[in-house]
């Protein structure tokens, strides 16, 4: 196995791969291999070498690594929503750990408003070098395009679905849907409305089929979806159109920050939450603490949804055993905007 590293960087003058097997203990070649991620490897090794790096704040020369591995070190991820904070938090915890492991991350996030298709996205790159693609909140009609074209690097799409094409990675949308249809059962709620994300996105698709598989279970009534646009205006324009207290007891909003919107147009209605309606999101945003009232809501965990992307792009660049579908758990989190039915 080829060695990658130096001395001294000449570049940046930092610590080479030399002087962290020095303070480690080891080899330059362990070193190498702990670098690499080798799945053979003593845990105390690893650890040796890994609290070396800190230490000396070590930094892999990319340069000289591509040149013996023909490969950039280089992720390319593209959004489909840059500034949603679930994507957005995604994206920046696969910088975090990507940038741990020896990659650098090259993003795009696509906009209703820009010219740029998810064909130009991936050409523009792929041409930049990339040895590995994620795709981040996608659409059902962009994965129906990934399948069209040839991609040439192992690609990971952020979706709960198994896929027989490319590596998965999901916080379990299903699961998560599940907790709040059965947080509202156990307060009584049996009639109870799904405010849904577009149903173009995976993940609003998700949650609106488990919503109905789940509230079906419980026996409650059936009711036609509304569908938002994940704003808080789309949720604020369907709440202001009641004219009264509405039937239904309870809504489950497929986003907080669409539940932020509801709560804002039942007020100007004078339907009071929880006493009225019982409302519960979606995320767990960083505002959903201090919405009046503050928000039930499922939390997701998009630091271990992005890490977890890293590792298994790492791990499947690196030739080691990987399931094709990874699903990470949710959290409900009750506040003060669920409640039992009112009389």
């Amino acid at each position: 196995m080829p060695v990658i590293g130096e001395e001294i960087d000449v570049v940046t003058g930092r610590p080479g791969l030399k002087q962290v097997a020095a303070v480690a203990g080891v080899s330059h070649m362990t070193v190498s291999r702990v670098l690499s991620g080798h799945p053979n490897i003593r845990d105390s090794t690893r650890e040796k070498v890994l609290k070396a790096v800190d230490e000396l704040n070590y930094r892999p020369n990319v340069a000289a690594r591509s040149l013996v591995t023909q490969r950039t070190e280089r992720i390319g991820v593209l959004v489909e929503s840059g500034t949603a904070f679930g994507p957005s938090s995604t994206l920046r915890a696969i910088e975090r750990a990507a940038r741990s492991r020896g990659y650098s991350v090259t993003s795009v996030a696509l906009r209703d408003e820009q010219d740029m298709t998810p064909v130009d996205a991936i050409e523009h790159l792929t041409g930049l070098g990339i040895d590995a693609l994620c795709i981040i909140a996608p659409r059902s009609s962009s994965v129906a395009t990934l399948r069209t074209i040839e991609i040439g690097v192992p690609t990971l799409v952020v979706k709960s679905e198994d896929d027989p094409t490319f590596l998965t990675v999901s916080v379990d949308q299903q699961a998560g849907t599940a907790e709040a249809v059965d947080h509202l059962a156990s307060l009584g709620h049996r009639d109870v409305l799904h405010l849904s994300g577009p149903l173009d996105w995976l993940d609003a698709r998700s949650r609106e089929r488990a919503f109905h598989v789940r509230a079906k279970s419980w026996g409650m009534r059936e009711r036609p979806i509304v569908v938002g646009d994940w704003t808080p205006d789309s949720g604020y324009e369907f709440a202001a159109s009641l004219t009264s207290v509405p039937e239904f007891t309870a809504m489950v909003v497929a986003n907080d920050d669409m539940a932020l919107g509801v709560i804002h147009g039942l007020a100007e209605r004078g339907i009071r939450v929880p006493r009225d309606v019982s409302v519960i999101g979606f995320d767990d945003l960083p505002s959903a603490r201090h919405m009046l009232p503050p928000l039930t809501t499922v939390r997701q965990d998009f630091d271990k949804l992005g890490t977890t992307v890293a590792d298994v792009i790492h791990a499947h660049m690196h030739g080691q055993e990987i399931p094709r579908r990874t699903r990470i758990a949710t959290e409900l989190v009750v506040r003060e905007s669920t409640a039992p039915p009112r009389a």
